[in-house]
Formats: structure tokens, C-alpha cells, sequence
């Protein structure tokens, strides 16, 4: 157990560490009361091991004699805070840190959060992505979660990360049936996110890529004119050449499509179809892929639905290892190659939800309030975030170390050393200094001034 003095001293540097660097700008969105509370709470959530509880934090921290604990419960379940507002101001820091400038990449899928209990009104029974297979079917029991994030380039990782910045609660259909209410469906989800996302960055040109549950008619309708999208596209789509133009005086509602286009399962076994071979570098993280593409422009269109139009792109592999892919792009204009680069990125949003389970505690946490559960799987994803912020603070002055074993060498460092470097910050005995060698002033708030003398108080 920590000595409750070695705990305030470290409470005092959480305030002056990178990671408070890395969310001053959460600030102005919680009370004045509660904010020394959430950075005790995203500082010991980083360097908890195991379970993300409440009373897990607090035993990190050197709190588990802390009498008043339920405030902290409070700013999970009643303290009033926005998870929209904070996922904004995220975005924006995600943003200027990483991507100044040029076109956004951003990722969309949903994750199931394996949660059971009497109490949690919003869980549902969903098909597990990670333990099913085409052959088997697994069912688990939890919460659906739809996820946002930016793809970046991490400068000391030398690669793509996924960062997530926004996570929304998709309830089962059950849940709005028990409520009279009509369900809403997953699309309808991703609708609202993607347009509020282009109400965020007005000025920003964004990609979205998504797998093939976002392939929607009217979902592409919704969102084409603000954004692009890039899904997988169904083999036996329909498609068809595009609208003649209408002869002037013709009578009647005018024509949404042209003649019919082969399938693309049919351009797969034509001889005729034209191939290029191409080679696309990271393919699903494993080096560079010689593959054969065909594309062109087409309009997708299904009775009583929105008519599309989009590029497609299909997919082979030279030596027939795999089956052939097919891909869309709301942007016609956009060349194949660098559609599928956008798309071959989304593997890193898997990534990031495994990371998450293992270095962040995602599933482990045990709130059951609605409220809770709303705003503490959220929080856990954008740790994931906050850390690569709290990072890029840290190694200005500092240097990141790549750890090795026997069994696994490594090129440049991953998620679980860039944490272990933020841990090590916060852990370091220069922490612990009862005054700097620079002249410098840390402003403590009041509320948690006074904390921090009845914790030293409480020591001696």
C-alpha cells in the first residue's frame, strides 16, 4: 500500500505530468469541483493493471483509505458532463497533434462489450465477431458499441494508429420494444455520427471506411454529398450504367438508371475483364500484397431505395489464395489505388479494440447504472487516445524504449510501450522532488488543496 504522503505528492505531479498536458483542454467541460476528480480518475485508470473499477484507481493512486469514496462513483453517475462535448474537444486536440492538415481518415465499426448482469437494461444477444468463423456461429451476451476514429500517423511508431475519439451506445432491439419505442437500427446510428462529425470540421475533407454492415443505400444517400465512403460491396450488387439524359418534353418521372452491368461475381470468371496488377504496402499488417484490380463507375440501385453512384473496385489474388473482394467509394473521381490504401487502414480499428481489452481493461469495469455504463466505456476507448497525446508531451524531453524478447522482436514500439512509457512518467522518483530545479509555479485548485492536507495530515 502506498504511504498516504508519497500519495499527495503524487497527486501534485499528475497535475503538473504530460498526461494533464494531454487534457487541459477537458477543463471548462466538468465543474470546478469535479475536474480534480476525473484526473485522479484518467491517471489511475492508465496505471491500473487488471480490473478498471473505481476502487481499483483508488488503490493505484494510494487512495483505498479515501472515506469520501463515492465522489468519485458521482462523476461517472451523476456529475453532469457531456461525453459528446468531450469527444469534440478529443477530436480536435487528435487532430492538430497528429493531422494539421490534408484529408481525415477515420474508421467506423461496432464492438461488443461482453457484459452480463440483471441490471444492465441496454445489453443484448449478438453475434460474437471475435470467436465466430464462417463455420461457427458464437453468441455472446453484452453491449453493442459503435465506435469513431481517426486514423493517424504516430511519428515514434512509424506506422497507422486507429484513435478512438467517439463511442455511442447501440441498444438491442429489445431495449426500445420493452420501451414502446422503434428501434433504431445500426445505420441509422452511423447516420448521426458521420453528419455530426461534418458539422465538427466544416473545412476538413473526410474519408470513412467501413466493412460491409455500413454498405446501406440509404446510409451512402445520407452522408455522399458531406463526405466519402468507402465499404466492402456485395459480389451480386446491382448495377447499372447511368441515366440517359431526358430528351426534351418527355412525359413521365425521370430515369434513375441505365442499362444493366454485369455482376461483379460475373466480371471475377470473365475473360474479358481488364486486370492490373498492383502492389499495396501494410496489407492487414503483413508487409506488401501483389494483388489484380478492375474498376470503373456505376450506379447502384435497388427498388424503392436511393439510386448511388460510386466507384468500384474488384480484387483478386495472382495466386488464388484468397476470394475475390469487391469494394465501393462514394467518390468517383478517387483512383483505385488509393482506395484501397484507405480501406487496408480500417484493420487497425481491430487493433485498437484488442489493445484496449489487454492494456486498458475494456469489459472489466462492473458499473451498472445507465448513466455509468454510458459514460465509462467511452472514457476506456479514449484512454487509448489520451495516451498517445500524454506521449507526444512526454517525448519532447524524454526517450520511448522499445522492449524486446526472445519471441517477439520488434521494428519500432507499440501501444503496450508507449503506455509503459506514460507509466513511467508518472511513476519516476523526479516526481517525487519536493521542489524543481526551475522556478516554476503550479496553480492547485482549492478543493483539492484542501485534499491534499487532510491526506498529509491523516499521514503523520
Amino acid at each position: 500500500m502506498i504511504d498516504p504522503l508519497v500519495a499527495a505528492r503524487f497527486i501534485m505531479t499528475v497535475i503538473a505530468s504530460g498526461l494533464t498536458k494531454a487534457i487541459v483542454g477537458f477543463s471548462d467541460l466538468f465543474s470546478k469541483r469535479a475536474w480534480p476528480l476525473v484526473q485522479i480518475l484518467l491517471a489511475g485508470a492508465i496505471l491500473a493493471v487488471g480490473p478498471r473499477t473505481v476502487s481499483a484507481v483508488l488503490r493505484v493512486m494510494g487512495l483505498s483509505h479515501e472515506r469520501q469514496f463515492q465522489k468519485y462513483h458521482r462523476v461517472l453517475n451523476r456529475v453532469k458532463w457531456s461525453t459528446l462535448a468531450a469527444s469534440r474537444r478529443l477530436l480536435e486536440l487528435l487532430v492538430e497533434a497528429f493531422v494539421p492538415d490534408g484529408p481525415l481518415l477515420m474508421a467506423l465499426d461496432d464492438t461488443i462489450e461482453r457484459r452480463r448482469g440483471a441490471r444492465i437494461a441496454a445489453k443484448g444477444i449478438y453475434r460474437d465477431p471475435v470467436r465466430s468463423s464462417h463455420g461457427h456461429f458464437v453468441k455472446a451476451s453484452g453491449l453493442r458499441w459503435l465506435c469513431l476514429m481517426l486514423i493517424a500517423p504516430i511519428p515514434w511508431a512509424k506506422r497507422c494508429w486507429a484513435l478512438p475519439f467517439c463511442s455511442v451506445l447501440a441498444p438491442s432491439e429489445r431495449y426500445y420494444l420493452q420501451r414502446g419505442r422503434r428501434p433504431n437500427k445500426l445505420t441509422d446510428r452511423a447516420r448521426q455520427l458521420l453528419l455530426m462529425i461534418r458539422r465538427w470540421l466544416p473545412e476538413r475533407p473526410i474519408v470513412v471506411v467501413a466493412d460491409s454492415s455500413f454498405a446501406a443505400l440509404e446510409l451512402l444517400d445520407a452522408v455522399r454529398h458531406k463526405l466519402c465512403i468507402v465499404t466492402r460491396l456485395r459480389l451480386d450488387a446491382a448495377l447499372y450504367d447511368p441515366a440517359p439524359e431526358r430528351a426534351p418534353g418527355a412525359r413521365g418521372r425521370p430515369r434513375r438508371k441505365g442499362a444493366r452491368q454485369p455482376t461483379l461475381k460475373e466480371r471475377a470468371t470473365c475473360e474479358a475483364t481488364h486486370w492490373r496488377s498492383v502492389t499495396l504496402s501494410q496489407w492487414y499488417g503483413q508487409g506488401d500484397k501483389a494483388v489484380e484490380i478492375a474498376t470503373g463507375t456505376a450506379v447502384w440501385y435497388s427498388s424503392g431505395l436511393p439510386t448511388i453512384p460510386l466507384r468500384w473496385i474488384l480484387v483478386r489474388d495472382p495466386q488464388r489464395k484468397l476470394d475475390p473482394q469487391a469494394f465501393l467509394c462514394t467518390d468517383e473521381a478517387a483512383e483505385p489505388e488509393q482506395i484501397l490504401a484507405w480501406f487496408i487502414r480500417r484493420w487497425q480499428i481491430e487493433v485498437t479494440f484488442e489493445e484496449a481489452r489487454a492494456h486498458l481493461g475494456m469489459e472489466t469495469q462492473r458499473q451498472w447504472s445507465d448513466r455509468a455504463i454510458a459514460c465509462t466505456t467511452p472514457v476506456i476507448l479514449a484512454l487509448y487516445s489520451i495516451v498517445a497525446l500524454a506521449a507526444r508531451q512526454l517525448l519532447e524531453h524524454g526517450t520511448l524504449i522499445t522492449r524486446h524478447a526472445a519471441w517477439y522482436a520488434k521494428d519500432s514500439p507499440t501501444f503496450s510501450d508507449t503506455i509503459a512509457f506514460v507509466r513511467r512518467s508518472l511513476w519516476s522518483e523526479e516526481n517525487y522532488k519536493g521542489s524543481g530545479s526551475q522556478c516554476d509555479m503550479v496553480k492547485i485548485p482549492r478543493a483539492l488543496f484542501e485534499r491534499l492536507t487532510e491526506t498529509v495530515c491523516y499521514a503523520r
